[in-house]
């Protein structure tokens, strides 16, 4: 893989700068921001007056800690635009989640907003090692999802060339990507694997591909499938972060030369880590939920917004702002399995272990009587598909399952291709537990 070091010349001074002056630009950004949801949004008001505090109690970055959570029920109980902070006139976008689960999450940008945006990706994409000059292929959804849009702007914004491709047609992404020549691509790490399976099935060698750098997010992935695409394509297999509700993506990146957790863009986005029971803050280093305060959002200031993802705050290595651990799951993906807790990526960790399968994997959840039940669908490799090698290969998973997350479950060992694919975010877990 190429050395993609980015240029110190390239980063933002405020990158590089001292943790006192990052704190001072915090702390300042935090009172306007305070100040601009209570005065703007009624929600904030009453919360505040609520819980006996007022923007002006704001004196150190630890005051926060006295301030109340946002949920995502409340952007929900506030639909459409009950959290907006400016006139609608001075709205330039709207985005929202799909609603699968209930009212639809909606997030509204100014100009400014846009522009913070723009620059927090291009930063991202920086940090990544790609760089002005380059074509980056863009295989986020486009549309209500910030996914697709986000990265376009800040691809735009580094002065790279965008292919706007969006999600699905695995041909013709493969079909692109061996035309246009991109150095790197945005897309889920779920969907990175659909593409590499496109480019055997066109019978394309991946690593002769242009492809220097992907950059992934939108969903947890383990080191294990970084590894994997990593070998397959002979590039680079870095970290994005971001959430609508706070911007989108970009909110935290992995620098290309470490790879070591992902930067937080500390000077537009505040992070706490807390205790999901208690709402605790815990030091650095400490694992617990992780917890977002919007410095500069001028459209939708979110305050402590609580993301449910689970991670630990670190210093800074490549950059002078705190790195956060790789996501390993979110407190409401959780799954309790008979007392254990288990999460999506453990399993993914097992499946990347086992011989003889692909990295494909959905998780079944069941009653076995009374009782919960989890059943892991994998599929076999093709030149593994074999009743002998399928067998060892589900005997296997089945003790690495117990052995590492301590749960028993049962495994079933499909033909090649028999996993269902995701065109964006991969859906890890179906729950029939209330069927039968």
């Amino acid at each position: 893989m190429k050395d993609l070091t980015p240029a110190k010349e390239s980063l933002d001074p405020i990158e590089i700068a001292s943790r006192d002056e990052i704190m001072s630009l915090q702390l300042e950004r935090m009172k306007k921001s305070l100040s601009h949801a209570y005065k703007n949004v009624a929600m904030y008001r009453e919360r505040f007056d609520d819980a006996g505090v007022h923007p002006d109690d704001l004196s150190e970055l630890s005051d926060l800690a006295k301030f109340p959570f946002t949920y995502k029920d409340d952007l929900r109980a506030n639909y459409p635009f009950g959290l907006t902070a400016v006139p609608r006139e001075d709205l330039v976008r709207i985005h929202a989640s799909s609603g699968t689960t209930g009212k639809p999450t909606v997030v509204t940008y100014t100009q400014g907003d846009i522009d913070v945006w723009a620059e927090v990706v291009a930063r991202s994409l920086c940090a990544s090692g790609l760089k002005r000059g380059d074509t980056i292929h863009n295989a986020y959804g486009y549309g209500l999802f910030t996914g697709g849009l986000g990265a376009h702007y800040g691809i735009e914004r580094l002065g790279a060339t965008v292919v706007p491709m969006g999600g699905g047609q695995t041909e013709k992404q493969v079909s692109l990507i061996t035309d246009f020549e991109p150095q790197g691509i945005l897309v889920t790490p779920s969907y990175m694997l659909n593409i590499l399976e496109g480019f055997h099935k066109a019978g394309l060698d991946p690593r002769a591909c242009s492809l220097d750098v992907g950059v992934f997010g939108a969903e947890p992935w383990t080191n294990a499938m970084r590894e994997e695409v990593e070998e397959a394509f002979d590039m680079h297999a870095v970290d994005i972060y971001g959430l609508s509700e706070i911007i989108g993506p970009g909110v935290a990146n992995e620098c290309v030369e470490t790879k070591d957790g992902l930067h937080i863009w500390e000077d537009h986005f505040y992070p706490e880590i807390i205790d999901p029971q208690t709402g605790e803050v815990l030091p650095d280093g400490e694992k617990g939920e992780l917890v977002f305060t919007t410095l500069t959002k001028q459209g939708m200031p979110m305050i402590r917004y609580r993301t449910r993802d689970l991670t630990r705050l670190m210093p800074g290595t490549a950059r002078s702002m705190r790195r956060m651990e790789k996501i390993t799951g979110r407190s409401d993906d959780m799954i309790i399995l008979r007392g254990v807790n288990v999460f999506p990526t453990q399993v993914e960790e097992q499946v990347m272990a086992t011989g003889g399968l692909a990295p494909y994997f959905q998780i079944e959840l069941y009653k076995s009587g009374r009782m919960d039940a989890m059943r892991v669908h994998v599929e076999a490799l093709p030149d593994a598909a074999d009743e002998l090698s399928r067998t060892a290969s589900a005997r296997m998973l089945t003790k690495h399952i117990k052995d590492m997350i301590g749960v028993s479950s049962e495994v079933v060992v499909g033909d090649p291709g028999s996993v269902a694919r995701s065109q964006g975010k991969a859906v890890r877990v179906i729950d029939n537990r209330g069927q039968g």
